[in-house]
């Protein structure tokens, strides 16, 4: 499968009332970006510690009201906050009220002080992993279940990097991979993931579409990122203003390619 250039922007819901960040949507709607993500967690990752932060999956369902176009999701999900059967009907529930715009994006979880303040077991990395690949078949299961069906079937992207074990549960699981790095650690991990790919029977070159966080404007790292195979770009930007002038070169960008 050829996948087409996609821009996508992470709008973090930290530091900002929520007007703010309703707005951010509507300009990056506007703007033409192809997804809107979000992130899941419970307080700022920068500046003020404290500052102002909201949560991930009640937004998500303002935005599925509020937005007519575009892809939503969570860049991504932590997997340890929910019951995966709780999340895999969030999931059906938002992409209903969309209309069959949601990616449910998923990961094992890092940060720390969420799970302290919200009283989740830390546990360890390893922990967190094995739990990740053991809930996926339940979240699939009761996507499954669910009644009304979700609209389409809902694209299910997991982030991570890690070579033995989370590209193993991409290979298994994922409709997209997320990844940071430079074009040559995207590329050879993409070429890990196929190798996982072929041993669990999927062609994950085909069928698992490569996604990347983007920081610099496309004239310094279009070429590297999409040359190893990346084709969802996603520029991050945080509040109280939200500023998409990046964005907008990628938006400019992707439309000069057509």
């Amino acid at each position: 499968m050829t996948y087409p250039i996609r821009i996508g922007v992470q709008l973090q819901p930290q530091h900002a009332d929520y007007a703010q960040m309703r707005d951010a949507v509507l300009r990056a709607e506007d703007l033409g970006v192809d997804v809107i993500f979000n992130w899941d967690h419970f307080f700022p990752l920068y500046g003020d510690p404290e500052g102002k932060h909201f949560e991930c999956w009640t937004m998500l369902g303002a935005w599925a009201e509020q937005t007519e176009r575009v892809e939503i999701g969570a860049l991504v999900t932590c997997n340890s906050y929910r019951n995966p059967e709780l999340l895999a009907d969030m999931a059906r529930t938002v992409d209903n009220i969309s209309g069959g715009r949601l990616i449910l994006g998923i990961g094992a979880g890092w940060f720390e002080k969420d799970y302290e303040q919200f009283g989740y077991e830390f546990g360890t990395a390893g922990s967190r992993i094995a739990q990740l690949a053991a809930d996926m078949p339940r979240i699939k299961a009761r996507l499954a279940a669910g009644n009304p069906a979700p609209v389409r079937e809902i694209p299910i992207m997991i982030g991570g990097g890690g070579e033995k074990k989370t590209l193993r549960i991409v290979a298994e699981h994922a409709d997209l991979w997320h990844s940071f790095g430079d074009p040559e650690t995207l590329a050879r991990k993409s070429a890990i993931l196929d190798q996982h790919g072929d041993a669990v029977g999927r062609d994950t070159a085909t069928l698992v579409e490569r996604s990347v966080g983007v920081e610099a404007p496309p004239s310094e790292v279009a070429e590297g990122v999409v040359g190893a195979g990346a084709t969802l770009l996603t520029v991050g930007t945080g509040g109280p203003d939200y500023d998409l002038s990046l964005v907008e070169q990628w938006v400019r960008w992707r439309d000069e390619r057509r």
